[in-house]
């Protein structure tokens, strides 16, 4: 349950995905959706699906995402949807699925960064870098990068302008006060949970905001967003488990449900309203307001040239 008035798009917070993109014809067009294996992920695969886009699945979990392709082929017998297994905490993870989607030869129109951790105790990734900060931001910077040639190629054979979506979070205002620690992105002794959180969220609107910036000055035709889809009750939480279960149980009362929740996405992905709109932050599926830091141009440059250096 969630109430609220209707924004000047004319969507409200109790708005479903499938309400945004009622009518909304992607017959022709190529995704991919991090994440989709379970929560808004999978409510925003299948949506797409709905709508006739082709939809390739990112996962973590191949027999989860195998199960969605399913429940969604079930529900829609004519969609095209591909499932390839995708874990972005793992840089060599983020190769292989670019090179696995670059072999199918599928172009791609829409690329929704929507997988994500939150809460988790104190934890390097594969390539030492600590789990929040690998997994939501430097797996879907490095992916982005992967894909962006055949975005741009896609965009200019298509003549359809190509959208890159990135699923922040209210949260983001939450960061540690520097904004992006730089210096101390691995400090155990500094880390806290929910701040080390905010910091990923805050470096996905950073990001969104300059490659928007960057394909504006190139004059491609792709715009980049980020967006806070709501308070959602998924199971992103699994690593916390007495927050999970006090979450669980406000839920039905504060919370969106996952249609709900997947709503923002959708509109930022495919409304025509979106057209043309790039480097904003969205809620509700309405334009929203985000914090000073995360309007930073110089934050968010010192954060890409800091990301391009751990990359590689």
């Amino acid at each position: 349950m969630w109430l609220g008035s209707k924004g000047p798009s004319g969507f409200s917070p109790s708005s479903t995905a499938e309400k945004v993109t009622q009518g909304i014809d992607g017959t022709g067009l190529a995704a991919i959706v991090t994440g989709a294996s379970s929560g808004i992920g999978a409510e925003t695969a299948r949506v797409l699906a709905l709508r006739g886009v082709h939809v390739v699945m990112g996962v973590r979990n191949m027999a989860d995402g195998r199960n969605v392709k399913e429940a969604i082929m079930k529900e829609v017998p004519t969609a095209k949807v591909d499932v390839m297994e995708l874990d972005l905490s793992s840089m060599a993870s983020v190769r292989k699925f670019a090179s696995d989607f670059h072999s199918s030869g599928l172009p791609l129109n829409i690329l929704i960064n929507n997988a994500g951790v939150v809460v988790t105790p104190f934890t390097l990734s594969q390539d030492n870098i600590e789990l929040h900060f690998a997994t939501n931001h430097i797996g879907h910077f490095l992916l982005t990068n992967l894909l962006l040639e055949t975005m741009k190629s896609t965009a200019h054979e298509s003549k359809n302008e190509g959208r890159i979506v990135c699923v922040s979070s209210y949260g983001h205002r939450s960061t540690y006060p520097e904004g992006i620690r730089f210096d101390g992105i691995n400090d155990k002794s500094g880390y806290e949970t929910w701040r080390a959180y905010g910091q990923s969220k805050l470096a996905n609107i950073l990001h969104a905001n300059e490659l928007n910036q960057h394909l504006k000055e190139e004059g491609v035709d792709i715009t980049v967003n980020s967006l806070h889809p709501g308070a959602i009750m998924t199971n992103i939480l699994r690593d916390n488990s007495l927050l999970n279960g006090i979450v669980r149980s406000l839920a039905k009362y504060l919370l969106k449900n996952v249609q709900q929740g997947a709503a923002t996405t959708c509109y930022v992905a495919m409304h025509p309203q979106v057209k043309g709109v790039g480097g904003e932050y969205f809620a509700d599926s309405n334009l929203a307001k985000s914090t000073s830091q995360a309007k930073d141009m110089e934050l968010a440059k010192k954060l890409w040239e800091f990301s391009m250096s751990l990359i590689g």
